[in-house]
């Protein structure tokens, strides 16, 4: 393995962490004997084939500065190849980070991690979910969720988590089950009415909450979530109890567990680490051991 690491850098990630973090996370790992360079773009097509033609050239590692958005744009480099991915997460919601076991928020301890493990060959191959060729490392979510999140990105006040709760609030408000046709490993169509599914290569979205908390990054199966048609009442009493992966133990909430799965919804957008995956229909397959990651 070349000794050149490669830092994938989102300088506007996290309210501007992303750029304060690459010097940090780039001086633990030039410590620890590896030459480091750094790539950004122009835009996110940019940026994505500077880093296909760091991994095409060779580089040791690519290493992914930001949040949960820039994490995806990397897998997208990496997934397929040898090449080992890691990340210095410094977003808001982190999902994969917290998935990896890597140090959320911290660059300087991320970067010796990475630097210590790429030295150490703590290398470990995990589970990717694509759709359309494109890959996610974290959650595909649908329903409810999703509009939440495409409500959350198009208002610009306030920012950070407050932001997704005010969506949340008001998606509520025009709230109502959504009729889905799920069919999972090519099996016969389920008819059902939800609030949301989920589909799970990691266990948590949206900054912590666990809505696939059984989900298993290397057993070459997705969780799929299933929250029923709850009334605005259950949702809201439900909610909490996400954060610690306890809405599985309610009546209205489903775990099943596939290869494959398709989902179809009118008027519902997918949303996977965070970012718009397109219109349903939507057919997500796991990848068994698609990405070698740096880890603890």
């Amino acid at each position: 393995m070349t000794s050149e690491i490669t830092l994938f850098v989102n300088p506007t990630a996290g309210r501007g962490r992303g750029a304060h973090a690459a010097q940090p996370a780039a001086s633990a790992v030039r410590a620890a004997g590896f030459s480091v360079r750094t790539v950004l773009g122009a835009n996110a097509e940019d940026a994505l084939t500077r880093a296909r033609a760091a991994v095409a050239d060779g580089t040791g590692a690519l290493i992914a500065v930001g949040g949960d958005g820039m994490a995806n744009l990397a897998l997208q480099a990496v997934a397929g190849t040898r090449t080992p991915f890691g990340l210095v997460a410094v977003g808001t919601g982190n999902d994969f980070a917290r998935a990896l076991g890597l140090p959320v928020r911290d660059p300087a301890a991320a970067g010796r991690l990475i630097a210590d493990a790429l030295k150490g060959a703590r290398l470990r191959d995990i589970d990717l979910g694509q759709v359309n060729g494109r890959w996610f490392g974290t959650v595909l979510a649908s329903g409810f969720d999703s509009r939440v999140n495409d409500r959350g990105n198009r208002m610009r006040w306030p920012t950070g988590r407050l932001k997704y709760d005010l969506a949340m609030l008001a998606e509520l408000a025009a709230f109502k089950p959504f009729p889905y046709r799920i069919t999972l490993d090519d099996g016969d169509v389920q008819e059902v009415e939800a609030t949301l599914v989920a589909v799970g290569n990691g266990s948590s979205y949206g900054g912590g909450m666990r809505i696939c908390p059984g989900a298993d990054l290397t057993d070459g199966l997705f969780d799929v979530t299933v929250v029923g048609d709850c009334s605005r009442t259950t949702l809201l009493r439900v909610f909490p109890s996400v954060y610690r992966g306890r809405h599985v133990d309610h009546p209205k909430v489903t775990v099943v567990r596939a290869a494959k799965v398709e989902i179809a919804a009118r008027g519902i957008g997918g949303y996977a680490d965070g970012e718009p995956f397109g219109p349903l229909p939507l057919t997500a397959r796991c990848v068994p051991g698609a990405v070698r990651v740096i880890g603890p």
